[in-house]
């Protein structure tokens, strides 16, 4: 093992040049063709560090990334080159490595995990029994790619992530995730002539983003998290329509019934 970290870490520099690569290569989920710039990047890196070429499996327009190593079927490792970040982001966020941190849109969650993950695998002598793959729709629930992530895992012994952690702990567990959006039908009307004509839905969706924060539960670990809002059209005018999406994560499926529950027995406050 010491042979192995040393191996590593005399390719420190060489692995902070990959992640830089593949930071500046934005991929934001929502933008098919950044993405699949991405995975070719990606594609390239680990071709480079295995001397295998991956299998681009395409659902949709948004591409995973399968390696095979023999039977493939001993240890899975799991990951996403997809982020959170829209594209142009590095003009405010460049990539930089400095005093000992690196920076950069999608750098933690999850480019590093990506090139450490290859570089690791390029140290060892014997790939036997181990698969990767790499998702570009991650970060948006993984629509197109939830039923192959699942065949994969079932079909190995075990599933490693290399999606970094708080403090750089191993994580055995996580939160359920549930995810909502709810609209508001209100009624337009000039805000200076005729505001009496109107049905605000700007004030109902304050009152239902108060009564979904309420849901909350700390001490069970669930968190309800309104989140995206949006509502009306111009200054002068009652908003006739609003739109709200809200997180859920928890940690029994006896909370995530519950908050189901509550969430559709949700009612209007403001009249009309």
């Amino acid at each position: 093992m010491t042979g192995l970290v040393t191996a590593l870490e005399a390719g420190l520099s060489r692995m902070l040049d990959d992640i830089g690569e593949l930071v500046c290569a934005e991929s934001p989920s929502g933008d098919l063709v950044a993405v699949a710039g991405c995975a070719r990047v990606v594609a390239g890196l680990g071709a480079r560090l295995t001397g295998v070429v991956p299998e681009w499996l395409d659902g949709s327009g948004r591409p995973a990334l399968r390696w095979r190593f023999g039977s493939g079927d001993r240890v899975l490792l799991l990951g996403h080159f997809d982020t959170v970040w829209p594209v142009g982001s590095l003009a405010a966020h460049p990539f930089g490595v400095g005093g000992g941190r690196l920076t950069g849109p999608g750098c933690f969650d999850m480019k590093a995990g990506v090139v450490q993950l290859f570089h690791a695998l390029s140290v060892l002598d014997d790939l036997e029994g181990v698969s990767v793959l790499l998702t570009g729709d991650e970060e948006i629930g993984a629509p197109t790619s939830r039923a192959l992530i699942e065949a994969e895992a079932r079909r190995t012994g075990a599933v490693l992530v290399l999606e970094a952690s708080e403090n750089g702990a191993l994580k055995t567990v996580r939160k359920g995730v549930s995810s909502y959006g709810l609209g508001i039908a209100g009624r337009a009307a000039h805000a200076g002539l005729e505001p009496h004509r109107g049905i605000n839905a700007t004030t109902e969706l304050a009152h239902q983003v108060l009564a979904l924060s309420a849901l909350a539960d700390p001490a069970s670990g669930t968190t309800v998290t309104p989140t995206v809002a949006s509502s009306g059209t111009t200054r002068n005018t009652v908003p006739g329509a609003a739109r709200l999406l809200v997180d859920v994560r928890v940690e029994t499926a006896a909370e995530q019934d519950r908050v189901d529950r509550a969430v559709r027995a949700l009612r209007p406050v403001t009249e009309g």
